[in-house]
């Protein structure tokens, strides 16, 4: 056999090692890291009056995300504000929902799984104008720390109108029971009347 077909014939039986070698090289890849935060199309806070009455809401929903179709905001009774009773106490609940997918994914459940890793804040503008208070907790050891998806609201015996600002903080490893650390998953404000 020649030179020229020992060295043809190496080649041909070393290409099947290079290209298998190549494909088992990719299996071993890792996959990107897609884990994004969940899309939260719609934040719905239902206030019921203490000692009895209609619950009201306030709800944001934008089902394609940022961009695209600006979002909607509705409140109870054709409203274009939340309106809350003069020196009125509510109790307070959070429903955040994905309506992107079908079934419709409450991202509040788990938001409530992961409370370690969430807490949200309530911003009042001017802040005399009602007081929000975070009822519910996570499981944090040795001292358990605000989640809010549960609230209490208490207007004061003054009418005004002002801003909430509702703010969700995912904060895995670093919730402290403040706002500074972590990442930002929801940031809505709603307009609201105290009359």
């Amino acid at each position: 056999m020649t030179p020229f077909k020992i060295s043809t014939l190496a080649l041909l039986l070393a290409l099947p090692v290079v290209f298998s070698a190549c494909k088992d090289d990719k299996k071993d890849d890792p996959k990107p890291d897609n884990q994004d935060n969940e899309l939260i199309t719609t934040v719905r806070y239902t206030l019921t009056p203490v000692g009895g009455g209609a619950a009201i809401t306030a709800q944001y929903r934008d089902i394609d995300g940022d961009g695209g179709t600006a979002p909607v905001f509705t409140y109870s009774a054709g409203a274009t504000k939340l309106l809350l009773a003069k020196s009125k106490t509510y109790t307070g609940e959070i429903l955040l929902l994905d309506e992107s997918k079908s079934p419709v994914d409450t991202i509040s459940n788990e938001v409530l799984e992961e409370a370690n890793e969430h807490l949200f804040i309530y911003k009042v503008a001017p802040p005399a104008l009602f007081t929000v208070v975070r009822t519910d907790f996570d499981t944090n050891t040795p001292t358990p720390l605000p989640l809010g998806l549960q609230t209490t609201l208490a207007t004061t015996a003054t009418a005004d109108t002002g801003t909430l600002q509702i703010i969700l903080k995912h904060q895995p490893d670093v919730k402290n029971g403040t706002e500074t650390p972590g990442d930002t998953d929801v940031d809505v404000s709603f307009p609201v009347e105290v009359r």
